[in-house]
């Protein structure tokens, strides 16, 4: 099981030597971002509403943890590749900024980003297009993925929006979505972020070790996702998702025509 779309490989790796300068990673977890490994397993917790799916190297029978080593680290806002914003966020952020009028924020504050996730246990690809929070003041949208300092980030490590941030900077490094279980019911499911740029992550032979960082983060990230429904359905976003269980030959015109055709005869 891959972490990582090969396409991204350069740019991990690059990420990856750039914290080895400063902090240790351990050659299993180097590896592990690269998508070198091929004994990687899917460890589903469910904590609070939240399936966290923990990665486990087979061989050598460990978990892959992490921590926020905050604030020796602020690597995550040294290198933010982008920040998308819910409506609960542009709201919020906007008041924090003295903005009254929310247009005038969108307008001066935020660019658009689109971008597609495809996570290592997920069966969905995710489409989404969302007003982004500006990192430098100066962001265009042909910024949008290149990781660049934060503008609210000062010499100390500490958010100078806190504790208004965006959403999506209270959730690194998981990663999340909504999955349909068996019954049509939306799930929220999260799994790491392995971008090469946290120092966070550790081997483990005990998944009870992370538990209390999931408790802590399952209302997080459960929160996070009811929010960006709310932005879709407010037309502030654009998501699609693709199931890669579902046959969709089914759908496509000629078959439904087909069908038809079928059923008049």
């Amino acid at each position: 099981m891959q972490y990582l779309n090969p396409d991204n490989t350069h740019s991990v790796k690059e990420a990856l030597d750039l914290t080895s300068k400063r902090w240790k990673i351990d050659k299993q977890i180097y590896d592990l971002h690269l998508g070198k490994r091929d004994d990687v397993t899917d460890s589903a917790v469910i904590v609070d509403g939240v399936t966290f799916h923990i990665p486990m190297l087979s061989r050598e029978g460990l978990y892959v943890l992490w921590k926020c080593l905050w604030p020796e680290c602020h690597n995550c806002c040294d290198r933010q590749g982008r920040l998308p914003l819910t409506v609960d966020d542009i709201h919020t952020i906007a008041k924090k900024m003295g903005y009254e009028s929310r247009s005038t924020f969108i307008r001066n504050e935020t660019v658009i980003s689109s971008w597609q996730e495809h996570e290592a246990f997920a069966n969905i690809i995710t489409n989404l297009s969302m007003l982004s929070l500006k990192r430098k003041q100066n962001e265009r949208e042909e910024d949008d993925g290149t990781p660049i300092p934060c503008r609210f980030l000062d010499e100390k490590g500490y958010c100078g929006i806190h504790p208004d941030k965006p959403g999506v900077c209270w959730l690194y490094p998981f990663a999340s979505w909504l999955e349909a279980d068996s019954n049509g019911r939306a799930v929220v499911h999260a799994t790491f972020q392995l971008t090469g740029d946290c120092p966070g992550f550790y081997l483990n032979s005990a998944l009870e070790d992370m538990m209390p960082v999931l408790k802590e983060y399952s209302k997080k990230i459960y929160d996070y996702n009811m929010a960006t429904c709310r932005t879709s359905r407010e037309n502030y976003s654009s998501i699609s998702m693709v199931d890669l269980k579902k046959d969709y030959s089914q759908e496509l015109p000629e078959n439904k025509n087909r069908s038809s055709n079928q059923a008049m005869n």
